[in-house]
């Protein structure tokens, strides 16, 4: 007899750039909508998707990003990256085009995910490590976890690292 096995996906979250913060968002929105349970882990940088004073404020480095496209098609050259401004002008960019295809800001799509049943868990190390408590995080983060504890929530998941 076949045996119909519930769906879960873990997304650890590393990252806390703008442009890394919406790949696991928009993945843990996708698995939602398709009935997949969905936990996240953030660490490391990945804190700042979650904690309230940085969450709005998340900003894109063109800085050694050969993937940062120019209107001719070819990326911003390292030299220029490092021009002051730059990193306000990509982060200004990315929002415009975030805006365009009417995705939220990431704290507005972190209280969707969360209203949506998502699981949110802070890492206890990189907290510990960056001076944070759990009143640093913003409402929809479930706890603050260590790693083993994390390795028993992704028992049998999916897990996608970013």
């Amino acid at each position: 007899m076949f045996e119909d096995k519930e769906r879960k996906l873990c997304i650890i979250c590393s990252k806390g750039t703008l442009d890394m913060a919406y790949p696991g968002l928009i993945l843990a929105n996708a698995a939602l909508m398709e009935g997949i349970d969905v936990t996240m882990f953030f660490t490391f940088w990945g804190l700042d998707m979650i904690t309230k004073e940085k969450m709005d404020n998340l900003e894109v480095t063109p800085l050694g990003n050969p993937s940062m496209a120019m209107p001719n098609g070819m990326g911003i050259p390292n030299m220029m990256s490092m021009l002051p401004g730059m990193t306000g002008f990509a982060t200004s960019m990315m929002k415009k085009e975030i805006a365009k295809l009417d995705f939220p800001p990431v704290c507005e799509f972190i209280q969707m995910i969360g209203d949506a049943g998502a699981e949110m868990y802070g890492c206890k190390m990189s907290m510990d490590m960056m001076g944070l408590t759990a009143d640093d995080l913003h409402q929809e983060v479930n706890d603050v976890v260590g790693a083993m504890e994390f390795m028993e929530m992704s028992e049998n998941a999916q897990v996608i690292f970013i």
